[in-house]
């Protein structure tokens, strides 16, 4: 009777260390990034649309490589969020790529623009790497993963050390010099860019098309410029930080020939400088 109370006890305590094993084993089973789920269940979705899940293949699988290695957890909390952030990039320019191959399939007559749509997409992908290398050279590897998720807001265009971005004449009203209330969205990103990088300073720069003569166009192209200033000072930029200038049509992006061109051609492009250190 003894031997088998003996036996008894000695199974159920190797039972309880298997379970104290197994649990063990669990607590110390790493974790998912939270992150990474989120951009796993973005990439889910697009991959589920069947208008765009198979429009971009490469793109599709260069995000689906970029989550799985997001989903692996790591000790390193910033080299985390990093890979967090590189697969929400890589699934934006798949969902991007897709979205453009949908458009020129449904809308022949669009080609032109879809296809300069694309291009820019692939820029992106193919331009991340080396932005995110300028960026640090400017301000430092600790702040340019921070810096890169800025100017993605911005839809900003790096040019050299500096960043551009421009203004539709959506923003504007009629003539093309009084501020919309509906552009307070994009330029109150500006603002909080500004805000967030005080060494910076910002060239305003005003643009129109041809339509009209030497002097009106640079005349309106200046107000232009000086609407998009006022609202910045108003928002508590300082002035000293801001110049506002008119070029007329001098410097077109377009032809003049349509009215979409002309349209691309009435903008005006705030270049935000690096800080003098940067420079150097």
């Amino acid at each position: 009777m003894k031997t088998a109370m003996k036996f008894k006890s000695l199974g159920a305590g190797l039972v309880a260390a298997a379970v104290a094993s197994i649990l063990a084993g669990c607590a110390a089973t790493p974790v998912t990034p939270a992150g990474a789920l989120d951009a796993r269940a973005r990439l889910t979705q697009l991959q589920s649309d069947p208008a765009l899940a198979n429009r971009a293949p490469l793109a599709m699988q260069a995000a689906d490589d970029a989550v799985r290695v997001a989903e692996r957890p790591d000790a390193d909390s910033n080299l985390e969020a990093y890979r967090i952030y590189m697969a929400d990039r890589k699934i934006d320019v798949a969902r991007a790529e897709a979205e453009t191959r949908l458009a020129e399939d449904q809308r022949p007559e669009l080609r032109a623009e879809s296809e300069k749509a694309r291009l820019d997409a692939r820029t992106r992908e193919l331009g991340l790497s080396q932005n995110q290398t300028a960026v640090a050279n400017a301000e430092g590897a600790d702040h340019a993963a921070d810096l890169q998720r800025q100017i993605d807001l911005l839809q900003a265009r790096v040019a050299g050390s500096n960043l551009v971005v421009t203004l539709g004449d959506s923003l504007f009203s009629d003539d093309g010099t009084v501020l919309q209330d509906s552009s307070s969205g994009d330029l109150n990103r500006l603002v909080t860019f500004l805000d967030r990088y005080p060494e910076r300073t910002a060239s305003i720069t005003g643009y129109t098309d041809n339509r009209g003569t030497d002097d009106g166009d640079q005349a309106r192209s200046q107000r232009s410029a000086d609407s998009v200033m006022s609202y910045l000072v108003e928002q508590g930029i300082s002035p000293d930080r801001l110049s506002a200038s008119g070029m007329g049509d001098s410097s077109p992006v377009a032809t003049n020939d349509s009215a979409i061109g002309r349209q691309q051609n009435r903008r005006v492009e705030v270049t935000i400088h690096a800080p003098e250190s940067a420079e150097r």
